[in-house]
């Protein structure tokens, strides 16, 4: 059963209405928001995507809500993985604190702009190719063993991407407020701001990437995809603001993304081995034999590895904390 089409267009207008106020928000009134304003808003944005949730139920029923839930909170834990991205661009670009917000306001719309392509794109390929999900599967499965074996994400075609750009255009070391384009002694040249965004960007097309797949790996819908990645960055830069430096310290998060990613990219390739006939079995067959993980299973696996990420990296945080007030 597809989603009721005047549903879809009440939704993604109600939602572009929501992005539009938080937009102006944030270039209104740049600023540094405080531990009480942002968690406030993180938890409302958390509630609408979860209202959101109950009103497919009632609309479509049980099955798209579980989906869609199910989409938020994989491409919400990828999306505060991408924060912590984020965060070490923020650091070493030492952008000011209080235009932080602004900028990183720009990098979740650039964002939501990628992953909308991606999802056109995605969309397309399913439609017209089944096989394409033994792709999706595999590549999940070799970002999962990089997420939790290799290099942060991003970092080298950042660094030579940086490299490229400060060698063929002015750009100033110092700031001028939130401006990208400043003047210095009478020249015309490009703030760090530019290098910031730029590197942002690219970060984002890289998690785009990733997060496609995977929620593809839960529901065919480009609705549901579609709405999941965009309350999945809802409040995302509140939640920068509210986690700070504790978003570093979750040592064990990406472990927990790697194992959701592997779960679903094998996820995929059974979907795969369901969908397509093979031509080294007798006569073509599907392997109709192959379990099928279906969706309520999906979402109990992402909530249990988010969870237990999250305790065992507070867990060591407050280890960490014990042992300095012992050696203070």
């Amino acid at each position: 059963m597809a989603v009721p089409a005047p549903f879809e267009i009440v939704s993604l207008v109600v939602i572009v209405l929501v992005l539009g106020a938080d937009i102006a928000v944030a270039y209104l009134r740049p600023r540094v928001p405080s531990l009480k304003e942002s968690g406030a808003w993180v938890a409302f944005y958390v509630v609408l995507a979860l209202a959101f949730a109950g009103l497919l139920l009632v609309v479509d029923g049980a099955d798209h809500a579980t989906e869609f839930v199910a989409g938020w909170l994989t491409e919400y834990s990828l999306s505060i993985d991408n924060l912590f991205v984020f965060i070490v661009i923020m650091s070493g670009f030492a952008v000011p604190r209080k235009h932080q917000q602004e900028v990183l306001m720009l990098g979740i719309v650039l964002a939501l702009v990628f992953r909308a392509v991606f999802i056109v794109i995605g969309a397309q390929l399913i439609a017209s190719f089944s096989w394409i999900f033994y792709l999706f599967g595999a590549f999940l499965i070799y970002t999962a063993i990089t997420q939790a074996f290799g290099s942060e994400h991003g970092d080298a075609q950042n660094g030579r991407l940086v490299r490229f750009l400060r060698r063929h255009i002015a750009v100033t070391d110092r700031y001028d407020g939130g401006k990208v384009r400043t003047t210095v002694d009478g020249r015309r040249m490009w703030t760090p701001i530019l290098i910031v965004l730029v590197s942002i960007g690219s970060t984002d097309v890289l998690f785009a990437l990733d997060s496609i797949p995977a929620i593809f790996g839960i529901t065919e819908s480009w609705f549901i995809v579609l709405t999941a990645n965009v309350f999945a960055l809802m409040g995302l830069r509140q939640l920068y603001f509210l986690l700070g430096d504790l978003v570093e310290r979750l040592r064990y998060l990406k472990y927990g993304i790697a194992f959701i990613l592997a779960f679903i990219g094998v996820k995929l390739v059974l979907h795969a081995l369901h969908e397509n006939s093979l031509p080294f079995l007798n006569g073509g067959e599907h392997l109709d034999q192959v379990p099928d993980i279906g969706t309520g299973a999906s979402l109990a696996v992402i909530v249990v590895a988010m969870a237990v990420a999250t305790v065992a990296s507070l867990l060591a945080i407050r280890r960490e904390n014990v042992r300095e007030r012992i050696r203070g």
